[in-house]
């Protein structure tokens, strides 16, 4: 995109370079430590699945296990290839005897590192091809039928019945979507466990599973066919179980997560601690995957003023790059966050819209920005609320938004109706066309309106992120920089997760996937 803000091109470096350090602290903090939920996601990357008869996934008895033990620091690559040395059996069989209670971990004979590796290794490099093999299907299809040029219209499911939402999915495809997210059932982020199979029973949304990320990628798939387009599917590996719902989207062929640093504790009072590094392994895993994260900037909105607090957004997208990059998730793969929440009584407000979303597709050129529509300012008046919709629709083709999550002129009523979003997605596709090209048309006045809020915004996330560099990103959490939301470094859900990393500690899925790419 051509520039036309004229932004401090200082202002900017000088706020990356603050992200950058904010970041560098804090993975020599991740790089000591793991959590229960990364030991799982390793479960379950060496091909631990199922639940005993308690409905308790294996992953989970494994490391809870290991860790009522005492040696969870070692990581569960490591004791399972003890285990698979001392026993002769595989992961599954290890898990499924830690159940029954024949097998204790703890009181094995202790193999040389080299051979726990030799044992692990292979079978890591197996699931690591599985993966490939899925980033490799992806790409074939997107080189046969094409993919489209402009913005992705992303649409929600979320009727909590895996099927029912199949055939909303099916019929919103059919209507033009690109994107369908399920949207997960409300308080699943906070289960420190994912549960098992195909569900049917959710509430405001649809329990995030393997078997339901499966069953949809499957109905997708079939009417991308029919229809000569690929369909991506979009689920949420946020919460108490981050990397191991990155692990399923990525054995399930995913193309989307919801994967914010700082939205769990923000919004669901997750420990810092424990989200920061489990974001870490999420995103080596989703940067492998293929797979384009979302970011949760735009939820800042929702608690704090659009127009006084929008710096804050731009310093969490600079966060969320540094935190992705350490992770080995390229820029193209950042789908950061904001959003089109300016109240409509505000003058101008439809400029001050227009300069954040230009700023960030400045800032951020690579990345397949994330652009949310109006959500805190809709009042039930579904005629207001489409003049609304369609005017946030041009601000993405303007600014060349990439990932456009639809509005809806139902939003504050009810969960939208297939009707709905029929005329939601027709509203987008009218303006996609008739102002396709109208961004390369415009240039913004100099010093005027755009361009000066523009900078204004840059200028005081650059101040702000010096001031995160300065205290550190906890202490800025603790004091409720973002969001006007306060969390405690050891209060919040899962601090009890977090372990220290002990000699000998490998994690084969870092060392096999991160920074490198299927071939």
């Amino acid at each position: 995109m051509r520039e036309k803000l004229n932004l401090d091109k200082t202002l900017v470096a000088q706020a990356r370079a603050s992200a950058l350090k904010v970041a560098e602290e804090m993975q020599d903090f991740i790089d000591l430590h793991t959590t229960v939920t990364v030991e799982r996601a390793v479960c379950r990357l060496l091909g631990i699945d199922r639940v005993n008869q308690a409905e308790v996934p294996l992953s989970n008895v494994v490391v809870d296990h290991l860790n009522d033990n005492g040696i969870l620091g070692g990581g569960a690559a490591f004791h399972l290839g003890n285990a698979m040395l001392e026993t002769g059996l595989g992961c599954q069989e290890i898990a499924e005897k830690i159940d029954s209670g024949e097998l204790d971990l703890s009181k094995l004979n202790i193999h040389p590192l080299d051979e726990v590796r030799g044992a692990i290794m292979p079978i890591a490099g197996k699931m690591t091809e599985r993966i490939a093999t899925n980033v490799r299907e992806r790409e074939a299809i997107l080189k046969r039928v094409g993919d489209k040029a402009g913005p992705y219209i992303y649409v929600i499911v979320a009727t909590g019945n895996i099927y029912e939402d199949i055939v909303q999915a099916k019929a919103a495809a059919l209507q033009g979507a690109d994107i369908i997210a399920v949207i997960r059932t409300t308080g699943q982020s906070l289960l420190d466990y994912v549960p098992y199979g195909a569900t049917t029973e959710g509430f405001g949304g649809t329990y995030a599973t393997q078997e339901n990320f499966r069953l949809m990628r499957k109905a997708l798939d079939e009417v991308g066919e029919s229809e000569g387009r690929y369909i991506r599917l979009c689920n949420y590996c946020s919460g108490l179980c981050m990397p191991e719902i990155a692990a399923m989207g990525a054995m399930e062929r995913l193309d989307v997560m919801l994967n914010d640093a700082l939205y769990g504790i923000l919004f669901r009072d997750i420990n810092m601690q424990r989200t920061m590094i489990d974001q870490y392994f999420s995103r080596v895993i989703n940067s492998y995957a293929g797979i384009i994260i979302n970011t949760g900037e735009d939820n800042y909105l929702t608690t704090a003023d659009a127009v006084e607090e929008a710096h804050t957004v731009l310093a969490s997208q600079f966060l969320n790059e540094q935190f992705a990059l350490k992770a080995g998730l390229p820029e193209e793969q950042q789908g950061l966050g904001h959003a089109f929440e300016i109240s409509p009584d505000v003058e101008n407000g439809f400029l001050y819209e227009l300069a954040q979303a230009q700023m960030a597709r400045e800032i951020f050129p690579k990345a397949p920005l994330k652009y949310m529509p109006p959500t805190k300012f809709m009042t039930g008046n579904i005629f207001r609320g489409h003049v609304q919709d369609a005017l946030f629709n041009m601000v993405t083709v303007v600014t060349e938004q990439k990932i456009h999550l639809l509005g809806m002129m139902t939003e504050a009523i009810h969960t939208p109706f297939m009707s709905d979003r029929a005329l939601a997605i027709e509203n987008a596709e009218y303006i996609q066309r008739t102002m396709k090209d109208l961004g390369d048309e415009i240039s913004f006045k100099s010093g005027g309106i755009i361009e000066s809020r523009a900078n204004e915004v840059l200028a005081s996330a650059a101040k702000l992120l010096k001031e995160i560099e300065q205290l550190g990103l906890f202490a800025t959490l603790e004091k409720g920089i973002f969001a006007g939301i306060k969390r405690p470094r050891d209060g919040g859900k899962g601090l009890s997760g977090v372990c220290a990393k002990t000699t000998g500690y490998f994690n084969p899925f870092v060392e096999l996937m991160k920074g490198g790419k299927p071939v």
